[in-house]
């Protein structure tokens, strides 16, 4: 089972990933950390990107592609793959179905975690936390018992962080848009887009993504 997982930031992509690694053993295919770890530990491929790195150009998509196809090598048949930022590009989408058929292997589905947007910004921007002991609260969900003093530890200190506003998170949610607006249609049009409400209960989004991998 390959499937590419998508959601904006703040949809809850990360707990959902971690939680298809435990329970079906699968491996998360995450671009960004397999670039670092590549480059941590000087293979063949890490030390390409990391003479483009050194030089301030994008990792081509060659090297990219290269980096998947080790990985996959490493992982054995048996073991499915979550990919994460990855692909973005219709050139890329073409790469992965090569390197996925060079396998034996083909692309099952495609989960985008919807969010409302204002939904998003109020859940996002409400956030606040205890500057002493890190309990969270939010200002129309969680409040503290008492006002101006944590529950846990009493203090009367609170802090937010700073990107947590509503010009960043809207920022975010039309980056979003915009690196996967090239290919959903061609996902869409084979058929294996799914979407789930990543709006919903933790569990319930969990269960929902498990509904669609083993219809």
């Amino acid at each position: 089972m390959n499937i590419i997982l998508l959601g904006p930031p703040g949809a809850g992509k990360g707990t959902q990933a971690q939680r298809l690694v435990e329970k079906f053993g699968m491996r998360q295919l995450s671009t960004g950390d397999m670039l670092r770890a590549a480059v941590k530990a000087g293979t063949p491929v890490g030390l390409q990107a990391k003479a483009v790195m050194g030089r301030g150009e994008l990792v081509s998509d060659e090297i990219v592609s290269a980096l998947i196809g080790e990985e996959l090598d490493a992982m054995g048949a048996g073991t499915g793959a979550i990919f994460d930022g990855y692909p973005r590009t219709a050139a890329q989408a073409e790469s992965l179905d090569k390197l996925l058929a060079d396998r034996g292997r083909h692309l099952d589905h495609v989960i985008e975690l919807e969010v409302d947007e204002d939904a998003l910004v109020e859940r996002i921007c409400g956030r606040f936390t205890c500057a002493n002991c890190g309990k969270g609260y939010h200002d129309k969900f969680e409040q503290p018992k008492q006002p101006g003093v944590c529950d846990k530890c009493g203090s009367t200190e609170f802090k937010r962080r700073p990107d947590d506003n509503e010009e960043t998170v809207r920022t975010r949610m039309a980056e979003y848009r915009a690196k996967t607006a090239p290919i959903l249609p061609i996902y869409d049009a084979r058929g294996i887009v799914a979407r789930v409400n990543g709006m919903a209960d933790i569990d319930h989004v969990t269960a929902a993504i498990e509904r669609i991998m083993t219809a």
